[in-house]
C-alpha cells in the first residue's frame, strides 16, 4: 500500500494522473467495430458481459484538410456509448490493408515534403512474385510524423480522460521501398513508432495509451532488440500493450512478442489484445476445430497477461441468445 501511495504521489507531482492498473481484475470484453456500425450491434453491446467498444477511425476521416479537424464522429460515438453506459477505446489507424485504401489526408499524398505521405506494403506469398497489399504512412519521414503527433495532440486536447484509452496500430509493415526515396530503414520506423508512442503518452495524462505490437519488419526473436526495447519503455512509461491477434501457441508470434508478454506479466499500465476475423480461422491443434472463447481468454489472461480482449462481433458466443457473465 505505501508504494502504491509513492506512486500515485509521484504522478501528481509530475502534473498528470497515471490510469489505474486493472492486471488483477477480471478480463473484460470489449467488441472491435467500425464506428458506421454501432447501431447496427446494439444488442450486442448492451450485453452485461460488454464492457466497451473499440472503434477504429482512419486518419483522413479525422484530419480532412491541414489543420482542419472533425472529430464529430467520434463524439457523437462517445455519446452513443455513454448513454449505455459503455466505455470507448479509440484506435488511430495509419496503415491500411488494401490497395485501394489510402486513408490518409489528400495534402500529404500531394504536398512534395511528405514525398507522397504513404508506402505500398506487400505480400510475400512463398517463391512468387511480391503482392502489394495496402500502404503505411511513412511515419519515418519527420514531416509526416509530425502532422500525425499534431492529431494525436488535438485528439488528447479534446478526449483525454473521456475516452477509456487510444491504440496505436500494429508494429508489422511490410514496405517494398528504396531508402534515396523515402528515407526508410527500420531502425528508422522503429525509432519513429518509439516517439510516437512516447509522444501520445505524454499528451495524454489520464486516458490508457496502448501500442499494439506483434512484429517489427527486419527482426525475428529479437535480434535487433526492438520487442526488448519496446516493453522496457512501456514499463517505464506506464505504456499499455497489445496486439491484432491472440492465437494460442502460434510458432511465429512464439518467436516475436508473445515471449515479452508473458515476461512482462503485471508491470504493464493495460494489455489490451484482439480476436479479429482473422482469428476465428485459426485451430485448435490438438483437437483440430476453431479455438473457442474459453481458450481464447484463458490464454490470453494465463499466459499473455491480458486484461482487455477486443472480440470481433462474428464471434460465435456472441451470437448466443443468452449474455453469461464476464469469466
Amino acid at each position: 500500500m505505501h508504494s502504491r501511495y509513492n506512486m500515485l504521489l509521484a504522478a501528481l507531482l509530475l502534473g498528470f494522473a497515471l490510469p489505474a492498473y486493472v492486471n488483477a481484475a477480471p478480463l473484460q470484453n470489449f467488441l472491435y467495430t467500425g464506428s458506421d456500425d454501432l447501431n447496427k450491434i446494439e444488442a450486442l453491446i448492451k450485453r452485461a458481459d460488454i464492457g466497451g467498444v473499440q472503434i477504429v477511425y482512419s486518419w483522413s476521416s479525422l484530419e480532412k484538410e491541414k489543420d482542419r479537424y472533425d472529430f464529430a464522429q467520434i463524439e457523437k460515438d462517445l455519446a452513443y456509448l455513454n448513454g449505455l453506459n459503455k466505455k470507448l477505446f479509440i484506435q488511430i489507424q495509419d496503415r491500411f490493408f488494401d490497395p485501394r485504401h489510402k486513408y490518409v489526408p489528400l495534402y500529404l499524398q500531394t504536398d512534395p515534403i511528405y514525398r507522397g505521405g504513404l508506402v505500398e506494403q506487400y505480400d510475400n506469398p512463398g517463391e512468387n512474385k511480391p503482392v502489394a497489399s495496402g500502404w503505411v504512412a511513412q511515419q519515418w519521414n519527420p514531416a509526416v510524423q509530425q502532422r500525425y503527433q499534431q492529431l494525436l495532440l488535438a485528439l488528447a486536447t479534446r478526449f483525454d480522460g473521456r475516452v477509456m484509452g487510444i491504440n496505436l496500430p500494429e508494429t508489422a509493415i511490410d514496405p517494398k521501398t528504396k531508402k534515396d526515396k523515402t528515407g526508410f530503414s527500420c531502425e528508422k520506423y522503429f525509432n519513429a513508432e518509439v516517439e510516437n508512442l512516447s509522444f501520445a503518452r505524454k499528451v495524454f495524462k489520464q486516458s490508457y495509451v496502448v501500442q499494439y505490437v506483434n512484429f517489427w519488419p527486419c527482426e525475428w526473436d529479437n535480434n535487433h532488440q526492438y520487442m526488448s526495447r519496446l516493453f522496457a519503455l512501456a514499463e517505464k512509461e506506464k505504456i499499455g500493450l497489445g496486439g491484432p491477434d491472440i492465437i494460442p501457441n502460434k510458432k511465429s508470434h512464439m518467436k516475436n512478442a508473445y515471449p515479452f508478454f508473458y515476461q512482462y506479466k503485471g508491470k504493464l499500465a493495460l494489455v489490451a489484445m484482439a480476436v479479429q476475423e482473422p482469428t476465428l480461422t485459426y485451430t485448435n491443434p490438438q483437437t483440430r476445430k476453431p479455438f473457442t472463447r474459453e481458450e481464447f481468454s484463458d490464454y490470453a489472461k494465463s499466459y499473455l497477461g491480458v486484461d482487455i480482449i477486443f472480440w470481433s462481433t462474428s464471434s460465435p458466443w456472441l451470437m448466443q441468445d443468452k449474455a453469461t457473465t464476464n469469466r
